[in-house]
């Protein structure tokens, strides 16, 4: 595996600690200071620890530590300090058409045997139907949740 040798800058040094001591701060950035200051082989570092301590002290892995030193040395203290957006994309399941059929769905008559419609029994139908190949009582929960229908309940006036 590559070693990565972090050297810290005064100022950054001065900015990490500043970041680490005291204000409000993501508990990521306070460990990934932590990390960086512990690790710093520059010329203002009084102390140097090795991974094994750090990941000792601070309960982090040591791959977590190679993590945050890698991207330290390959793109700077900025991307350290800054989430990258998730480029991961859900597909939506339910669509409008979907939706329109568990509404009607869940307003007709309640299957013979039970009272009311469950989420599970309404999924299980939607299958049946062969609306969808698959759903979860959950997503049928969802779906249902958003709609502004009050089945069972009336207001009067």
């Amino acid at each position: 595996m590559k070693k990565y040798k972090v050297t810290l800058t005064k100022e950054e040094r001065e900015e990490l600690d500043a970041l680490s001591s005291k204000g409000k701060q993501k508990a990521q950035n306070v460990l990934s200071a932590l990390i960086l200051l512990a690790c710093d082989e520059g010329q203002h570092q009084h102390v140097r620890s090795i991974n094994e301590t750090i990941a000792r002290v601070l309960n982090v892995s040591m791959k977590t530590i190679d993590r945050v030193k890698k991207q330290f040395v390959e793109e700077g203290l900025e991307a350290v300090m800054t989430r990258k957006p998730t480029s991961r994309v859900f597909a939506k399941k339910v669509d409008g058409d979907l939706e329109a059929r568990l509404i009607a769905l869940s307003c007709s008559p309640a299957p013979e045997g039970h009272a009311r419609w469950t989420l599970r029994l309404l999924a299980d139908k939607a299958i049946e139907l062969n609306y969808v190949d698959e759903i979860s009582y959950e997503t049928v929960r969802r779906t249902l949740k958003k709609t502004s229908s009050s089945r069972g309940s009336r207001k009067d006036g």
